[in-house]
């Protein structure tokens, strides 16, 4: 029957990422179904702490976006690429990368794509070379950044033995050498514009009109306020988990219980919540109608479907699953990478690719060091030109240059893609190596 139900589990994850966001979600409900009533398997217990981490820091980031602290963000954002226009391609990358790390959603990357198509417009560079490069930056950042449900996942996976600190260490430098080589692929790529046929084609037609620049944003001292205050918080949480024995301990029948660093982290993204919403008097209906909230629970859905329908097939099966591929994975331990960017490719979430075979890595053999080194793995989810960053960047890209081509892979973002992610794999596994 393992087969049939690997099917089963296979499809459901194919139908997901066909519906994608909250459809992922649902279609891991139905997998569930099948399997618990059709094949009678046990359930396993579905990952509440991961989603209470999610649940917890999408809170902190939406009080402060309620705040107008992403807007305040994204004007400094601004400011910087203004300034280096003929280095667009190099410095936008890195520039979406640092906010999004920041602020753990790649949801940052929206308000900067239509001023990177603006300053690569006026400065003469094709705006697919920048733009291009910083979606995939964006998506590479939540893969390093402490307050990513992508990282949340991770924590609950290995903080026995691997402290937030570390995971920082590690993910943090291969994510910035993996989408510097991902600029590097891109830097000449293309035609310039003065010199595309599909750009003279819509100049000459009328369909393009040069970029407008924005008014600028009023930003209030609430908002510098409020940047602050997530600071702190983020601060707060990486020192706790880099330093496990600040937290505090109990001894109960003569056994020392220390606070997990999971809980600690969502006690600590709600309290500042609070503090920054009495203190700003936002509106609790002001935090959950915005963008970032609905985007983070729809995360929630998606993980706790499909990686409750993983974890119940992969459960069941695991005694033949380390038997057979056990040996295999402990010698070859860098493949599993592979097994995580395609999973990442398949369900254009990073959070839910390595919740849906991380633990199966584990229990393979792959050491939680690994499992940090290999993490960048899982944000290969623009390799199918599905999700809403791939789109929403072409469609801000009038100039046509940024696109996705007719066999569907030959996109605009294969090629950095490819080029980050494998690279940042290779650097954050060396790392893991040797330092962890």
């Amino acid at each position: 029957m393992f087969w049939i139900e690997f099917v089963i589990v296979l499809g459901c994850i194919f139908l997901g990422a066909r519906l994608s966001g909250i459809g992922i979600g649902l279609a891991g409900g139905l997998g569930l179904v099948i399997l618990v009533f059709g094949f009678r398997l046990p359930p396993s217990s579905p990952p509440i702490d991961v989603m209470l981490i999610i649940m917890a820091v999408i809170t902190m980031v939406s009080t402060m976006q309620a705040a107008g602290g992403l807007d305040y963000l994204v004007s400094l954002a601004e400011k910087i690429l203004r300034k280096n226009p003929n280095r667009i391609t190099l410095v936008a990358p890195l520039v979406t990368y640092c906010f999004t790390v920041f602020c753990g959603t790649a949801y940052v990357g929206f308000s900067l794509y239509p001023v990177i198509v603006e300053v690569a417009y006026g400065a003469k560079v094709r705006p697919e070379r920048p733009l291009s490069v910083a979606t995939i930056a964006a998506t590479q950042a939540v893969t390093a950044s402490p307050m990513s449900a992508a990282t949340a996942v991770l924590i609950t996976m290995v903080s026995s033995r691997v402290t937030l600190g570390q995971i920082l260490m590690i993910c943090i430098p291969a994510g910035l050498c993996g989408i510097l080589m991902g600029a590097l692929s891109v830097y000449r790529r293309g035609l310039d514009l003065e010199k595309d046929p599909e750009f003279q084609r819509r100049l000459a037609a009328g369909e393009i009109t040069p970029p407008r620049k924005r008014e600028e944003r009023v930003i209030t001292r609430e908002a510098r306020l409020s940047v602050i205050l997530f600071a702190l918080a983020v601060v707060s949480i990486v020192v706790l988990g880099s330093f496990p024995s600040l937290l505090p301990s109990w001894t109960v029948a003569g056994k020392v219980t220390r606070l997990s660093i999971p809980n600690a982290l969502e006690m600590v993204m709600l309290c500042f919540g609070l503090v920054t919403a009495l203190l700003f008097r936002i509106k609790p209906a002001k935090i959950i109608n915005n963008s970032i909230f609905s985007t983070g629970m729809m995360a929630v859905v998606a993980i706790f479907g499909i990686a409750w329908m993983t974890d119940t097939f992969f459960n069941y099966h695991s005694a033949l699953l380390i038997a057979t591929l056990g040996s295999f994975v402990r010698h070859y331990p860098y493949l599993f990478a592979v097994a995580l960017l395609v999973m990442a490719a398949l369900l254009l979430s990073q959070g839910a690719a390595i919740r849906a075979i991380g633990p199966l890595g584990m229990s393979l053999g792959v050491t939680p060091a690994h499992m940090v080194g290999m993490f960048h793995a899982a944000s290969a989810i623009n390799v199918i030109p599905g999700t809403g960053a791939v789109i929403g960047a072409v469609s801000f890209d009038r100039t046509g240059t940024t696109k996705i081509g007719k066999f569907v892979l030959n996109h605009s973002f294969i090629l950095p893609g490819l080029v980050s992610v494998t690279t940042s794999v290779v650097v954050g596994y060396l790392l893991s190596t040797f330092l962890l």
